[in-house]
């Protein structure tokens, strides 16, 4: 049988197979894939029968892609916990968590603030090994027995509950009775737990918590620097006094219509003795008198920052905040009054570092009590009052007292007329802001050329103290608002 001669390939210089081909854009995704593709199971280890039907290898299928390894195991966990940390946004960390278990580990420790909503999982010790990092823990939410899945909702600016149908019919006033709260000692071991797990945090929120919770607290976290108190009395403040670097600190005693506690001259003379280190301190429904207040001013003395909310103070407190010898910035918030009973001027003292002073919604009504205020910070630099009841032409006069003032803000005080302001704006001569909103009783029909001049050199003016003439000068020409004439028509 013959055979026939075995022809080589004639090299051909111009032919189209000795040309260098151009990468194929599909290899390229190909290999991407290959890289993000998991690991599979391998047909050794796979549990399922052997099926004919399947091939015995994928080789011979050229679109195949391998089963590769996970590239991120490559990586060790500090670097790849440095890479998660690029990522901003929250939502994507908690779709990261769900990739496998070493990336919920690792985003567990990128969160670094929680609210926490169910009691058991601090108890059980989920949260502290979940998320290991924590720096601001609020516990409030979980401290109180209601329903999570409650429709009612009771927020304000201190305090945020979840209600159910039986805290609706309390008859003594209050939306959380002392049965609508965990126990002090279930509290505390919560809080150990906490202190234990997470002693890194630096801020925390706590109620109904005692001293043997917060000396816990105060021995296992030693970065701790903020704290928030609800619902807590005199003596559990005791256990404050080895938080030594603590430096912000948040008091409510009584929330209105809330929960009610007592926090007296006891309390806050414990609270002054055991946080020497105190800069801002806020002071929410709190009891007390002179001797309290003396006593913060003698012990915490880097105090810089006081905010007083809704006191329940006796009369002639004000003199002792001439005690807060380095207090820079003093606010009242929602104080029904300021002083019933200041005493004589003589006896006032003054705050010599003082140069703000803000009345946020402050019955104003007491004459005597505003001035003992006024004469307490004669040296401030800084005033702003908003929405204050009471506040009118007569009363705003006391604030010549003032006579360093560079800055005035004004909002919401509609008994002001334009002569109040300024009888009292044209004596500062140091004054260069000046801030008016909402101010119904200032007009701009009023404004006398003395006041037009004294606009004329402020660095900063922000003028709106009357809603109405605001709309009638923006519709100036246009024949809408008057009488008979055009009006504007929805559809």
């Amino acid at each position: 049988m013959s055979c026939s001669p075995r022809k080589d390939p004639i090299f051909k210089p111009n032919s189209n197979h000795n040309k260098k081909m151009p990468p194929n854009p599909d290899d390229a995704l190909k290999h991407a894939l290959l890289k993000l593709r998991p690991r599979t199971v391998s047909q050794s280890e796979s549990t399922s029968p052997y099926s004919e039907s399947e091939p015995e290898s994928d080789a011979s299928n050229p679109n195949h892609l391998p089963a590769a390894a996970d590239c991120t195991a490559l990586l060790s966990d500090e670097l790849l916990l440095k890479v998660l940390g690029k990522i901003h946004d929250r939502k994507q960390h908690i779709a990261n968590s769900l990739v496998c278990r070493r990336w919920c580990v690792l985003c567990g420790k990128l969160v670094k603030s929680i609210k926490l909503i169910d009691w058991e999982f601090l108890e059980s010790g989920r949260m502290s090994f979940r998320f290991p990092n924590l720096e601001d823990v609020n516990l409030v939410p979980a401290c109180i027995k209601s329903a999570r899945n409650s429709g009612i909702l009771l927020s304000n600016k201190l305090i945020e509950v979840r209600l159910s149908s039986g805290m609706l019919e309390n008859g003594d006033g209050l939306f959380v009775r002392k049965g609508d709260v965990f126990e002090s000692k279930a509290i505390d071991g919560g809080v150990a737990i906490l202190a234990e797990g997470c002693k890194n945090l630096r801020r925390v929120v706590l109620m109904n918590v005692s001293e043997e919770g917060l000396n816990c607290l105060a021995k296992e976290c030693e970065l701790l620097q903020e704290m928030e108190l609800h619902n807590c009395g005199d003596f559990s403040l005791r256990g404050i006094y080895n938080c030594r670097n603590l430096q912000i600190l948040k008091l409510n005693g009584n929330i209105n219509g809330v929960y009610g506690s007592v926090v007296s001259d006891i309390g806050l003379t414990i609270l002054a003795q055991g946080c020497s280190r105190l800069v801002k301190l806020e002071l929410v429904g709190c009891e007390g008198s002179y001797d309290g207040i003396k006593a913060i001013g003698q012990c915490c003395q880097m105090l810089e920052e006081l905010t007083i909310c809704d006191h329940r103070m006796e009369g002639g407190w004000l003199s002792a905040l001439s005690y807060c010898r380095n207090l820079k910035s003093l606010s009242f918030q929602s104080c029904k009054n300021i002083d019933e009973n200041p005493g004589l001027d003589e006896h006032l003292g003054s705050c010599m570092m003082l140069e703000e002073l803000h009345l946020r919604k402050c019955q104003m009504r007491n004459k005597q009590g505003v001035k003992a205020l006024f004469v307490v910070c004669r040296r401030i630099r800084e005033l702003v009052l908003e929405d204050c009841w009471g506040l009118d032409d007569s009363i705003f006069t006391a604030a010549t007292v003032f006579r360093s003032i560079r800055s005035l803000s004004l909002e919401g005080c509609s008994l002001l007329t334009t002569q109040g302001l300024e009888s009292v704006v044209l004596s500062w001569k140091e004054l260069n802001r000046l801030r008016v909103v909402s101010c119904n009783n200032i007009k701009d029909s009023e404004i006398t050329a003395e006041l037009a001049t004294l606009f004329s050199i402020l660095k900063e003016l922000k003028w709106q103290p009357d809603s109405r003439s605001i709309l009638s000068a923006s519709l100036a020409g246009t024949g809408i608002g008057q009488k008979g004439s055009r009006s504007l028509r929805w559809k």
